[in-house]
């Protein structure tokens, strides 16, 4: 079952990799009593994701925050040391976290785990606004190669 406005994430360990290490990002702590925009990719470097996604959020960043979110969080099913990488090469470090969600655990948890042309399991393309742990909003791409939808125009005029 997909995951929908109304409901609450499940619990679920994601990674972090930063200058300091890896860490363990325990998804319940990490939204408890914030309000959260997380969206999801269906990979790292990919074309869509590194050139539409991604940029809308990091151009908007200032504009969510004007509008009481506390941090924005792209995952992707890739490992963290990939997802650090994404973050140095976007220019995105340090600006929103990047998540990894390596073995696709919370991602089938929520219903959002997609097979993609060889590339084994992904993430379908969506974005989210989470408020204490519970979606609020909720947008999922359904046209392969967009970022309309799930982009952050859409959920900015959300919000």
């Amino acid at each position: 079952m997909t995951i929908a406005i109304g409901d609450t994430l499940p619990a679920a360990t994601l990674k972090e990799k930063t200058s300091e290490g890896v860490t363990d990002i325990d998804l319940r702590e990490f939204l408890k009593g914030r309000k959260i925009v997380l969206f999801a990719v269906p990979g790292a470097f990919t074309p869509t994701c590194s050139l539409n996604h991604l940029p809308g959020f990091l151009e908007n960043r200032d504009s969510f925050f004007a509008k009481g979110v506390d941090e924005i969080v792209v995952l992707s099913v890739n490992d963290h040391h990939v997802m650090q990488a994404w973050a140095k090469a976007s220019g995105g470090e340090g600006k929103i976290r990047f998540l990894a969600d390596g073995s696709a655990i919370f991602t089938k948890a929520i219903g959002l785990d997609n097979e993609m042309n060889g590339m084994g399991i992904r993430s379908k393309r969506y974005s989210m606004l989470i408020e204490d742990g519970k979606v609020t909003q909720f947008n999922i791409e359904t046209v392969p190669g967009q970022a309309e939808v799930s982009g952050a125009a859409t959920l900015l005029g959300q919000l």
